[in-house]
């Protein structure tokens, strides 16, 4: 090979390789911008994507916030209604306060009429009286009161009711009717002899508990028997008492 040949040769090698030095220059080059601008587009691509959540978060934020002043007018409004609650509730309980006074005027003023009696009689120690009242049909109440101060209560519940007041004997009949005397008493257990024609029986039968029969011509016409407290009938118009203490009375 010539010296001329050998030159162009190599010239030509290294025009190849200037060439081939070029070309994988160019190649690093797209590569180096492809990634920059992919790197570039990928933080932009988050920075816009982060700028839109942080835009929806702040947008978020300000829903948030506007429920949370609907939240603080519900709560406010809340308050109102509460406080409207409490308004009504506050006329109401005084409104039923009012109807109570009333209901308790009403009470007292009833109260006030049952404690009028029907009438009042003088009884035969001349210092007590009897202020009787109705209860009812032939249901009577008599409360025996000397000096202000009520002594005893006889009251008819099926039947006459009869008193012995220290010796002073008193009847209360179902027709309301009040009778009373003094003395006369008999001390049972015994057979005694009564006003109006009557005999009386009396008999012990517990403690503070006795039993009379009053007996006439035709036989035993009533029986008087006493449960811890005092009794009395009207015998065809002879007031008898048996006391629970066994003394018996009458009178005509």
């Amino acid at each position: 090979m010539s010296s001329n040949t050998a030159a162009r040769t190599a010239r030509r090698r290294t025009l190849r390789i200037a060439a081939a030095s070029l070309t994988a220059a160019a190649a690093l080059t797209l590569t180096a911008c492809s990634g920059s601008d992919a790197a570039g587009a990928k933080p932009a691509g988050r920075t816009d994507s982060g700028a839109a959540a942080a835009e929806a978060g702040g947008a978020g934020s300000s829903t948030g916030g506007a429920g949370s002043s609907a939240g603080g007018a519900g709560s406010s409004a809340g308050a109102q209604g509460s406080d409207a609650k409490t308004g009504s509730g506050a006329k109401a309980e005084a409104k039923a306060g009012a109807v109570g006074k009333q209901s308790g005027s009403a009470h007292a003023n009833g109260g006030g009429k049952a404690a009028s009696p029907a009438r009042t009689q003088r009884l035969a120690d001349g210092i007590s009286k009897a202020e009787i009242y109705k209860l009812g049909e032939q249901h009577y109440r008599a409360k025996i009161v000397a000096r202000g101060s009520v002594l005893a209560t006889l009251e008819t519940k099926q039947g006459d009711a009869g008193l012995d007041a220290n010796d002073m004997f008193i009847t209360l009949t179902l027709d309301g009717q009040v009778h009373s005397w003094m003395g006369g008493g008999h001390q049972g257990p015994g057979t005694f002899k009564l006003a109006g024609g009557w005999t009386a029986k009396v008999t012990k039968v517990g403690e503070l508990r006795y039993r009379a029969q009053i007996i006439g011509h035709d036989g035993v016409a009533a029986t008087l028997e006493t449960n811890q407290q005092d009794t009395g009938v009207n015998a065809n118009g002879v007031y008898i008492v048996l006391s629970a203490g066994g003394v018996i009375s009458a009178h005509a």
